[in-house]
């Protein structure tokens, strides 16, 4: 996974007014999957730590980390 894509959702009003509406949905669509999948991962491996989501996902730390920000401060994790 690409570290500055998962870095661009929390400048989501950037991104929409550099991309195409189709492709904005479409990272959408790709974000709510990785979303769903590191949610499952949590729950499975009943660990919040970044580093063991990034190797489960194929993430980077980073990317994982923002993600579970991201996750935890919606009130997903």
């Amino acid at each position: 996974m690409c570290q500055s894509l998962v870095a661009k959702v929390t400048r989501q009003h950037q991104l929409t007014a550099l991309a195409d509406a189709e492709l904005l949905v479409l990272f959408e669509d790709w974000l709510e999957e990785l979303e769903k999948e590191a949610i499952a991962f949590v729950k499975k491996s009943r660990s919040q730590e970044p580093s063991e989501l990034a190797q489960g996902l194929g993430l980077s730390p980073a990317s994982a980390a923002s993600l579970m920000n991201r996750l935890k401060k919606a009130g997903r994790l």
